[in-house]
């Protein structure tokens, strides 16, 4: 389940059907994290996603991601929950999609927004893509996943192709409780979780018959209204120890005084829909002036969970973006730094523990350096993971994909600057701004003019555009 990014999978174009001529410029096989599979027309992903794959930042003890997990894996102990972050990338579309109720047209199974590997296996989009094989394992009756993950996605300092998240879940058995109604079990459980000082919103209804429904007839009442408040005290807490831990290293910065260290955090419940749970809520926490998302969960959907092999366990589950929270409790400013092997940036942290983390002091400031392209969308345009396909469209995610193939981390951003319709021959035309800035070096006026020709040539290679 997951964090919110463009698409909600824990949270457009519907997956086109990619033409044959993609396939002859295509080699035969893949090899992925030692894993060799065999391609087709569906293949979309490019050397510098496959090369992120062995990095494993989750698993590297002093690394902020790594940090960031083992300080919310505190918050979920052994016996109860068990911890799983070495889950192989590669998944089948059944296991990302289908088994988790997304539709055939969702949008998230695009390849405009997933890379797929072929035709039946994608780099998993979400942690969620395992949850089926978890319950079905029944090894416990909580666990949490943490992994790598990729989706194709615009370029920005909060935006990469590939990022981590985790994944949690707890459930009860009607089977170990008298009468089968696991509720009363659920309440004792809750009282012996911490309690907290959070200033909590949480105005609406555990269900409501539209917005968020009760799942009849597999679900009481009573059992979601205590499933709901084990699942919020447990998140709430996750929120405290990494808020808290974000002050105390705010203050040792010295940069404290803009703080209310006295004061209690402030969080909300928002009503929230995703494919595989119901109700589902969004945490959010107000955090230096804004209402920051966190987290997305809810009740888990009973269908799953039959189709797991475990029809008489019911339960929560949640999903969250390492990233995101790292970038606040580290107060990194630029998701491509997780991935730097800069000593600069990774020696700040040598000596962190996730009991005493310390905040990242930048090293260095380059200059920007901004080109614009421009070009006519062409009428017969590449499909969505280029190549020529009568009637498709060029979508946001494929420019994005060849300047990422072309500067890789050396943009620092893209962004749509201007588009314009042809008022009699109805073409339209796009300029997009790249913003070229190393997070290491000073680029060089000859090196940006070279990448921003190959950029341009790709462009029209690729995507079939005509430049302006």
């Amino acid at each position: 389940m997951l964090q919110v990014r463009t698409i909600k999978l824990f949270t457009g174009t519907i997956a086109n059907k990619p033409c044959d001529s993609e396939a002859d410029s295509t080699p035969k096989t893949i090899t992925i994290d030692g894993g060799t599979y065999p391609t087709d027309s569906w293949t979309n992903i490019p050397e510098s996603i496959v090369s992120t794959v062995s990095r494993k930042l989750h698993l590297q003890p002093t690394h902020p991601i790594s940090l960031t997990r083992q300080i919310i894996e505190s918050q979920f102990p052994i016996p109860i929950y068990e911890y799983h972050n070495a889950l192989f990338p590669v998944v089948s579309v059944q296991q990302n999609f289908d088994s988790l109720n997304f539709p055939a047209d969702h949008p998230g199974r695009s390849r405009t927004d997933t890379y797929y590997v072929n035709k039946d296996n994608v780099l998993r989009t979400h942690t969620s893509a395992h949850q089926v094989d978890m319950f079905r394992a029944k090894k416990s009756l909580g666990f949490l996943v943490s992994a790598d993950v990729y989706r194709r996605d615009s370029i920005d300092r909060s935006h990469y192709p590939a990022f981590h998240q985790m994944e949690g879940a707890r459930l009860w058995c009607r089977e170990r409780v008298l009468g089968g109604n696991i509720a009363k079990e659920v309440w004792e459980d809750l009282q012996k979780l911490p309690s907290h000082n959070l200033a909590v919103e949480d105005p609406n209804p555990t269900t409501h018959p539209e917005r968020n429904p009760l799942q009849i007839p597999y679900h009481k009442q009573e059992e979601v209204e205590a499933i709901a408040a084990h699942l919020k005290r447990s998140l709430e807490g996750v929120v405290v120890e990494i808020f808290s831990k974000a002050r105390e290293a705010a203050i040792a910065a010295r940069q404290g005084q803009a703080l209310d260290p006295e004061g209690p955090l402030k969080v909300r419940w928002v009503e929230a829909y995703f494919p595989f749970t119901s109700p589902s809520w969004e945490l959010e926490v107000f955090w230096q002036g804004d209402w920051l998302e966190i987290l997305g969960c809810g009740v888990i959907k009973q269908d799953i969970l039959i189709k797991s092999g475990v029809r008489n366990r019911l339960g929560w589950a949640f999903g969250l973006g390492l990233e995101r929270i790292a970038m606040l409790l580290f107060s990194i400013p630029d998701i491509r730094l997780f991935w730097s092997h800069d000593f600069r940036f990774l020696s700040q942290f040598s000596a962190c523990t996730p009991t005493s983390i310390t905040r990242f002091t930048p090293f260095s400031k380059h200059p920007s350096c901004y080109k614009d392209v421009s070009f006519w969308l062409p009428s017969s345009t590449t499909n969505s993971a280029g190549g020529l396909a009568q009637g498709a469209t060029v979508h946001e995610n494929d420019i994005m994909e060849v300047v990422r193939d072309v500067a890789g981390d050396l943009v620092e951003d893209v962004r749509l600057v201007d588009e314009f319709v042809h008022p009699s021959t109805g073409r339209k035309s796009l300029c997009y701004r790249i913003n070229y800035r190393s997070l290491e070096r000073t680029l060089t006026n000859r090196e940006i003019d070279g990448l921003q020709v190959k950029v341009r040539d790709m462009l029209v290679g690729k995507l079939g555009v005509e430049l302006r």
